[in-house]
């Protein structure tokens, strides 16, 4: 009778956990099907355009979009201490002249959470309202949802870009990478990164 008792609960306990098992993997094939979502041909222009570091196609890709008068101003938020606006211009193949002195750089931000507050702050000092998201196709889900939080009375735009993980053949660490941030996106989602102050989960 004793191991009766014990194998009821036990069932049960693996009943939940396949449940929450197939649950987690429904959204992480919806999660995959976004990232893979090609961003739109011609965006929306915007008041600001952010940046989230993680990769130099990133601040390139929003250095054109200021270039092309997508936004009036742009930050790039989480820049390393070395890098400076005339390498980033260049890499991008753009004459720092040409952005007209409407660049930030943010330096302060280490997490996702930071960019957002450290954008949250510049909107307000600007007076934005709207503001195109720059960040990596994988990335943007988490990044939009703490944007969001942080400025709920603003409008985003995704500016997704594609990274060098996701532009060939899938490997096992292109779906671990995915998996990992689908995990991280859905504590963002569910308000609990709110409660882990000091956590440095990056910007990628």
């Amino acid at each position: 009778m004793t191991g009766v008792r014990w194998a009821a609960p036990w069932r049960s306990v693996l009943l939940v956990t396949l449940i929450a098992a197939g649950v987690w993997f429904a959204g992480f094939l919806c999660f995959v099907s976004v990232t893979e979502t090609p961003p739109p041909p011609d965006l929306p222009p915007a008041d600001g355009i952010v940046v989230l570091t993680g990769g130099a196609d990133r601040i390139a890709d929003g250095l054109r979009l200021l270039a092309a008068g997508k936004g009036r101003e742009l930050l790039v938020s989480g820049v390393a201490s070395k890098l400076d606006l005339a390498e980033m211009a260049h890499r991008a193949g753009l004459d720092p002249a040409q952005l007209g002195g409407h660049v930030t750089l943010g330096r302060a931000a280490l997490t996702t959470r930071g960019n957002a507050a450290e954008a949250a702050l510049w909107a307000r000092q600007n007076g934005f309202h709207s503001l195109i998201l720059v960040t990596a196709t994988y990335h943007m889900p988490r990044a939009r949802a703490e944007f969001a939080r942080a400025m709920p009375d603003v409008t985003f735009y995704a500016a997704a870009v594609v990274p060098p993980a996701m532009r060939g053949p899938w490997r096992w660490t292109t779906l671990r990478l995915l998996a990992v941030e689908y995990s991280k996106f859905l504590i963002v989602a569910s308000g609990l990164s709110a409660l882990l102050p000091g956590n440095d989960w990056g910007h990628d």
